[in-house]
């Protein structure tokens, strides 16, 4: 092989070479990225919250930027966090249903979770120990996933006596503290007791019902959050 011939030969294996040390770098920088050495990649997308629940959260006559996963959403940019809540309400949802969808939920890849059901079991009279196992399965889907969950509770309507109230409304601290995950006592706060504040029968938040819902619940969502690392 001529001098010239060497010369060449050396030049495209010395940049074939830095070819591949620059693919490596990138590939370690990514892993490393991802790992949050150095600053993670995750750090810099949205907080992902789904908002799992009944007509509470989907909303019932309002329209879409009035909504519980909206107004929440809004609430939490103005307190300077970065989050998209993603709108799992399902008007007429039971525990079963919820249990049932779960899944299709999951696919949009939550971080964390307000789970919001119950209030049609209670209203329909559902055994609390069916209601119960449908929670607890959901819950236990959400662990299995990593998905951090604030648990907001529900009470039931007296005509079913204060045996079933009882039983029922027992559900929720009891698979809070199996869980050791955060509860929210009661989902529409005092927003039930307000004629203003509701609509269709006192039974689902006017607009302004769900400003009022987000403003409670907010601080707790956002404890649930946490402190960001720099760049999230």
């Amino acid at each position: 092989m001529g001098s010239r011939a060497r010369s060449s030969f050396k030049r495209i294996a010395s940049g074939a070479a830095r070819r591949r040390l620059a693919g490596c770098v990138a590939f370690v920088a990514a892993v490393l990225g991802l790992a949050g050495f150095g600053g993670s990649a995750l750090a810099d997308q949205p907080v992902r919250i789904l908002a799992f629940g009944d007509s509470l959260t989907a909303g019932t006559g309002l329209n879409p930027d009035e909504i519980f996963p909206a107004r929440l959403q809004a609430r939490l940019k103005a307190d300077g966090i970065d989050a998209v809540v993603l709108n799992g309400g399902f008007f007429g949802d039971t525990t079963g249903g919820g249990r049932a969808r779960l899944k299709w939920s999951l696919k949009d890849k939550p971080q964390y979770a307000i789970v919001e059901l119950g209030a049609n079991d209670a209203l329909r009279g559902v055994a609390p120990s069916v209601a119960e196992a449908n929670l607890d399965t959901i819950l236990a889907r959400l662990r299995d996933a990593h998905v951090k969950v604030l648990l907001a509770g529900m009470r039931a309507p007296a005509s079913w006596g204060r045996e079933y109230q009882a039983a029922f409304e027992a559900i929720y601290p009891r698979l809070a503290a199996k869980y050791d995950v955060p509860l929210y006592p009661f989902f529409p706060d005092d927003v039930a007791a307000g004629s203003a504040l509701t609509s269709g029968g006192g039974l689902h938040p006017t607009a302004y019902g769900v400003e009022t819902v987000v403003a409670r619940i907010a601080p707790v969502v956002e404890r649930l959050i946490g402190p960001r690392q720099p760049g999230g």
